[in-house]
C-alpha cells in the first residue's frame, strides 16, 4: 500500500509539473534550432555575391546559420536596430552610401556603444587614431565616437574614400576590417580585383559574410524563426537639441536644469566623458534632452 501510495504522489508532481511548466512555457518565445535555406540569390550594395561558387556559398551558409541560432544576441539587434536605424539611413542617404552598410554598424558593436579588446569604441568601431584622423574629438571630455550621428558621417567619408580607392562597395566593407591598404596590397598580390576571389585573414575573410548574413535574416525575420511584435522593438525616444557654447561645471545640475538627471543625459549624449564640459571658442556642442520615456 505504501508503495502504491507514494507511486501515485511522484505521478502526481510529475503531471503538475508538466502542466506548470507547459502553461509558463507559453508566456516566452522559445527558439527551435533553425536550419538555414540559402537565397537563391544575393547582393550587397547592389553588387552581386557569387553564390555558384562553392567556398562562397558555404562562407555565407556558417555566418547564416551561426547568426540564425544565435537568439539573443540575434533578437537583441533586432530590437535596437528599431531605434539606431532611423538615425543611420538617413546620413547614409546623405552621403550617397548604399543603405547595406547599416548592416556592417551591426556586426561591428550590436548596435551599442561596445568597446573592443584593441581600444575601438562606438557603434561603428573607430580605434582613436582613425578617429582623430577622419575628425572626431577624442579626448577625455569629449569622444565623438560614442556620438551616433557625427560618428556615422565619419564612417560615411571612410567608406567613400574606401570605394574610390577599391573600386567596389564590397571591398570598402572589407577594408573596414582589413584596412585599406592591407586590401589594396593584397588585391596586387594575388592579382585579383574581387573579395570573392581572395585569401585573407580568417575574420576578413568572414566579414562580408557576417553583413550578409544579418542583412537576409533581419530583412526576412520570420522566415529565420523571429516573429518580433512592434512592442517588443525599442522605441525611438523623441529628443531636443540644446546648443551649448559655454563651459559646463557641472552635468549632474545642467541635468536638473533641463528636468532630467544625469543618468538620462548620460543616456542620450554617451559623448560626453565626463562630469563637466569645457568648450573650446567657436566651438558649439548639441546636446540630446530626451522629451519623454521617463516620467514615473
Amino acid at each position: 500500500m505504501k508503495v502504491i501510495k507514494r507511486t501515485l504522489v511522484i505521478a502526481s508532481v510529475v503531471v503538475i509539473s508538466g502542466l506548470f511548466i507547459y502553461g509558463t512555457s507559453s508566456l516566452r518565445t522559445v527558439h527551435p534550432y533553425v536550419h538555414t535555406t540559402l537565397p537563391a540569390e544575393m547582393n550587397f550594395c547592389g553588387e552581386n555575391v557569387p553564390l555558384q561558387l562553392a567556398d562562397v556559398s558555404e562562407r555565407l551558409d556558417r555566418e547564416l546559420t551561426v547568426n540564425t541560432n544565435l537568439h539573443a544576441t540575434t533578437e537583441l539587434v533586432i530590437k535596437r536596430a528599431n531605434r539606431a536605424f532611423p538615425v543611420i539611413e538617413p546620413i547614409l542617404k546623405k552621403y550617397g552610401v548604399p543603405d547595406d552598410f547599416k548592416y556592417l554598424a551591426v556586426i561591428e558593436s550590436g548596435l551599442i556603444n561596445a568597446t573592443s579588446p584593441s581600444g575601438a569604441k562606438g557603434v561603428w568601431q573607430f580605434m582613436p587614431a582613425t578617429a582623430k584622423e577622419l575628425g572626431l574629438e577624442v579626448n577625455d571630455i569629449v569622444d565623438e565616437r560614442y556620438d551616433l550621428e557625427k560618428s556615422t558621417e565619419f564612417a560615411c567619408k571612410y567608406l567613400l574614400k574606401a570605394k574610390e580607392k577599391s573600386g567596389t562597395w564590397t571591398l570598402a566593407a572589407a577594408s573596414y576590417n582589413g584596412g585599406l591598404n592591407g586590401i589594396m596590397r593584397m588585391m596586387e598580390e594575388q592579382k585579383v580585383s574581387d573579395y570573392y576571389d581572395m585569401l585573407l585573414t580568417d575574420e576578413t575573410y568572414r566579414y562580408v559574410f557576417r553583413i550578409l548574413a544579418l542583412k537576409e535574416i533581419m530583412q526576412n525575420q520570420e522566415k529565420y524563426g523571429y516573429v518580433m511584435p512592434k512592442s517588443v522593438l525599442y522605441p525611438v525616444i523623441p529628443t531636443k537639441k540644446v546648443e551649448v557654447t559655454a563651459n559646463i561645471d557641472n552635468l549632474a545640475q545642467f541635468a536638473i536644469d533641463q528636468g532630467i538627471n544625469y543618468k538620462v543625459l548620460k543616456i542620450h549624449n554617451p559623448w560626453l566623458r565626463d562630469k563637466k564640459l569645457e568648450v573650446q571658442p567657436n566651438k558649439v556642442y548639441s546636446i540630446q534632452i530626451p522629451l519623454e520615456g521617463y516620467a514615473r
